[in-house]
């Protein structure tokens, strides 16, 4: 009889908050690195809301609020939330995003980990953060650092604010 194989699909949905707060600089929001060997050298381009996987029975919500509070630490706090819709990533991966005004200090983050080998067939493991860098950007910085998809959701935040400020 053939052995059966479990066979994991990783997940084409994911929730995330882009926090943002009143800062020096105007409007800023906190945007995280990967971490591990692959992002390692990489900075233009590469930073991200933080955001995870979404399984079928999951509330968006309440997955963005996991997420943000295991990517960054439990000292992050984030307030009300307010939908900014779903972006499509590069590989198809969808975000569906929310914004809150957060309160952060980049140097308390306490991401959580994962392991893969490395080297690659080395044989050996070695345990990675998930995120290894979390800062606070004004928005025309942030355009420059985040994956290019998740730009829209700073124009979004923008409009959002805007209208806000208009009442």
């Amino acid at each position: 009889m053939a052995a059966l194989t479990k066979t994991t699909k990783r997940s084409t949905l994911s929730a995330g908050i882009l926090a943002h707060r009143k800062g020096a600089r105007g409007l800023e929001v906190l945007l995280v690195h990967p971490g591990g060997p692959f992002w390692r050298k990489t900075d233009g381009g590469a930073w991200s809301i933080p955001k995870g996987e979404i399984d079928a029975a999951d509330a968006p919500e309440q997955v963005a609020r996991r997420e943000f509070a295991e990517e960054l630490g439990h000292s992050a706090s984030i307030g009300p939330l307010q939908p900014l819709g779903e972006i499509r990533q590069r590989g198809g991966k969808r975000v569906i995003a929310f914004a809150g005004e957060g309160h952060f200090d980049p140097a308390a983050l306490t991401s959580n980990t994962f392991d893969i080998e490395w080297p690659p067939r080395s044989g050996r493991r070695q345990s990675f953060p998930e995120v290894d860098r979390a800062e606070w950007f004004d928005v025309e910085s942030a355009r420059t650092k985040m994956l290019s998809a998740q730009v829209e959701l700073l124009d979004r935040l923008l409009a959002i604010a805007a209208e806000s400020d208009g009442k």
